[in-house]
């Protein structure tokens, strides 16, 4: 199935083919489109791109081999942005606990009613977008810091600490000319303006990196 690119996607990951046909028909039937995996490992080989408009998956906690927490453990490692929700039965409900924990966004006990899993899918997907805008301005952070120099990050480091020229000159053991340049060139390959755009950069791509 092709995903057109201005609908969500909702990915249905269950081994039990009558109640994973039955959650495509539901969810096809208000107008979202749907994709089922009969296993984890049938998901992990389609390897479904993250869909522009967003998207979530419904995972069932227990299938053979791959379970739904270990698919969900490797899509956290993966740094995904689909949430998960979970499905499960009876006796479950300290599986899904353990889930909610391990950052699985909502969890239904079988049998659930049409219009509470239709909630919880819609403000999955609206989560999912939340989470990529935040991964794609991580990413985007990393990728203009990437791009200084070893001792242009270190400048750079200074600069969003508030230090002025001469005290960085005199930490680095630079002259005021060189720390000149070398903030100049931060400021043109990371895009920003000020010391306070430089901080909020480097917090972005890493909370700790002015610690």
């Amino acid at each position: 199935m092709t995903a057109a690119p201005d609908l969500p996607v909702i990915h249905v990951v269950d081994d039990e083919a009558p109640f994973r046909r039955s959650l495509l028909f539901l969810l096809e039937s208000v107008g979202w489109q749907a994709v089922g995996h009969e296993s984890a490992e049938a998901f992990l080989a389609a390897a479904p791109a993250f869909p522009a408009a967003g998207g979530c998956l419904v995972l069932d906690i227990r299938m053979p081999r791959v379970s739904g927490l270990e698919l969900q453990r490797r899509l956290l490692a993966a740094g995904s942005s689909f949430p998960v929700i979970f499905m499960t039965g009876h006796g479950d409900v300290e599986l899904a606990v353990q889930a909610m924990k391990d950052g699985a966004l909502e969890f239904l006990q079988k049998p659930f009613k049409d219009q509470v899993f239709l909630d919880m899918v819609e403000r999955a997907v609206q989560v999912s977008l939340e989470r990529d805008a935040a991964r794609r301005r991580h990413q985007g952070a990393r990728d203009a810091l990437d791009r200084l120099s070893a001792r242009e990050r270190e400048v750079a480091r200074l600069l969003a600490l508030g230090l002025a020229n001469k005290e960085i000159a005199r930490q680095l053991g630079i002259s005021d000319n060189t720390v000149h340049v070398h903030r100049q060139h931060v400021m043109d390959k990371t895009g920003t303006g000020s010391a306070a755009d430089l901080a909020r950069l480097i917090l972005r791509a890493d909370p700790t990196g002015l610690d």
